[in-house]
Formats: structure tokens, C-alpha cells, sequence
């Protein structure tokens, strides 16, 4: 088993393709559709306030633009657009995946019992159901490590040049980082693995977290593929989780975590 995990070689695309196809294998179609609805129900609604309030949001934002930068109107609308998008992906994503945790984490384990052909628990909905506190903590904990992070960075977007160049990349990495965190997570909750030691093993494997991350964080923002790219993440990541991260969850030292 440890052969075959060395002789993987699977980029970032090549999990997102595969997530792609493993929401439409049988066995595991049934474990989407709640995910699904959950996705498209709030997207739907979500999307509609959204357009509704964009012209608001954008000259809310040129109104903080310093005068002498007022000739960059149009590259700084973009930038704006692209913060905003990058904002209300990441909320409708944190709002989604707390009501469809319990789904989720289903998901990911009935994928990894697929990929390994091995029963990972007896794990049941009704089992999964008793969790829903426990799981809707941690979603709140990876909420609130979002919410410490993202802070400073919408702050920083006020000062002027830096905040209007600089700061909507480092937006879209640090969203990337935090969108692959919260999908590959459920295969280690799963595992009762910490959420220390989950962020700690995919910063060991940043190169791969952050640019599957970004396939997410690019495909979150267009209509339509947005409603289903929920279980295709979870399905991802999951199967990164099965080549890849379960061989490092006994091999990682803390020391520099703690």
C-alpha cells in the first residue's frame, strides 16, 4: 500500500478531475444530492442579493479611493469586484458547508471507503446527525481562523497602491488556502484528527493544497459550475487524503506547531 501511495504522482487538476468523476459514480450519487440542494438553494439566494447590492458595494468602495488614483477608475472597479467576489465566495461557502456538514463528512467517507475498498467505520447517518454540534464547532473554528487572518487583510486594502494591487492576490491565495483547508478537512475529521495537525500536514503539502485551493476558489465563481462545486471538492480532497495524507498524520512532529 505504502508502494503504491510513493508511486502516485497526481497533481492538484488531476484530483479536481477526479472529484469530478466521482460524483457521478453510482454508490456515491445518493451522498451528493443533499450537498447539492444545499449548494443551489443557497447560492440562489445568495446570488440574487448579491447582484442586487453590487452597484452599492462598488461605489461604496471607490469612495475610499484616493482622489489622485481616480484616473486607474476602471482597473480599480475590477480589483473591487474581484474582492467582493472573493468575499461573498468564501461566506456562501462557510454558510454552506455548516448547514451540509453532516452531509459532507458522509460524503468524504463513503468516497475513501470507495477508493480503498475497506469499510472506514460504522458510521451512520443518524450517527452523523448525534455529531452535528461537534461539527458545526469546527466548522466555527475554521470560521474564526478565516475571520483573524482575513481581517487585517481587508484593512490593508485601504492604504493606498498596496491596497488596490497587492492585497486582491494575496486575497485569492490566502482564500485558495483556506477553501482547500475546509474541503479536505472532512476526511480528517473524519479520522478524529485535530484540526491543528490538519492544517499542519496540508502546510507540509502547501504547493498542492494552495493550487488545488485555486482550481476551487476559480471554478466557485462561475454561474451554474458553482451550484456543483461542493461535492466535487469534498470528492477531491478526499481522494488526496487517501494517496497522499493519511501516510503523514503518524509521521508529522508539532513541535514547530505548538
Amino acid at each position: 500500500m505504502l508502494i503504491k501511495h510513493m508511486q502516485c504522482e497526481k497533481n492538484s487538476l488531476d484530483y479536481f478531475w477526479q472529484g469530478c468523476q466521482l460524483i457521478t459514480q453510482s454508490g456515491l450519487r445518493r451522498y451528493v444530492i443533499v450537498p447539492l440542494l444545499a449548494n443551489i438553494i443557497i447560492m440562489s439566494l445568495l446570488l440574487t442579493w448579491f447582484f442586487h447590492e453590487i452597484n452599492y458595494l462598488l461605489q461604496w468602495g471607490m469612495e475610499y479611493t484616493p482622489t489622485w488614483l481616480h484616473w486607474l477608475g476602471y482597473i480599480m472597479s475590477i480589483l473591487i469586484i474581484i474582492v467582493i467576489v472573493i468575499l461573498f465566495c468564501y461566506f456562501f461557502s462557510t454558510l454552506t458547508n455548516i448547514i451540509a456538514s453532516p452531509f459532507n463528512s458522509l460524503l468524504a467517507e463513503k468516497v475513501e471507503q470507495r477508493l480503498t475498498q475497506q469499510q472506514i467505520s460504522n458510521i451512520t447517518l443518524v450517527a452523523i446527525l448525534k455529531d452535528i454540534p461537534r461539527m458545526i464547532k469546527r466548522e466555527l473554528q475554521k470560521f474564526i481562523y478565516y475571520l483573524v487572518r482575513a481581517i487585517p487583510l481587508f484593512l490593508l486594502q485601504f492604504i493606498p497602491a498596496i491596497g488596490h494591487t497587492i492585497i486582491p492576490i494575496a486575497w485569492f491565495i490566502f482564500t485558495a488556502w483556506v477553501i482547500n483547508m475546509q474541503y479536505s478537512d472532512y476526511a480528517f475529521d473524519n479520522h478524529k484528527i485535530s484540526l491543528k495537525r490538519t492544517r499542519a500536514i496540508l502546510y507540509q503539502n502547501r504547493h498542492q493544497s494552495l493550487g488545488f485551493g485555486m482550481i476551487i476558489s476559480v471554478f466557485t465563481m462561475i454561474p451554474l459550475i458553482n451550484l456543483i462545486i461542493m461535492p466535487i471538492a469534498i470528492c477531491g480532497a478526499t481522494a488526496m487524503w487517501v494517496d497522499k495524507y493519511q501516510y503523514q498524520v503518524d509521521q508529522l512532529e508539532l513541535d514547530f506547531y505548538d
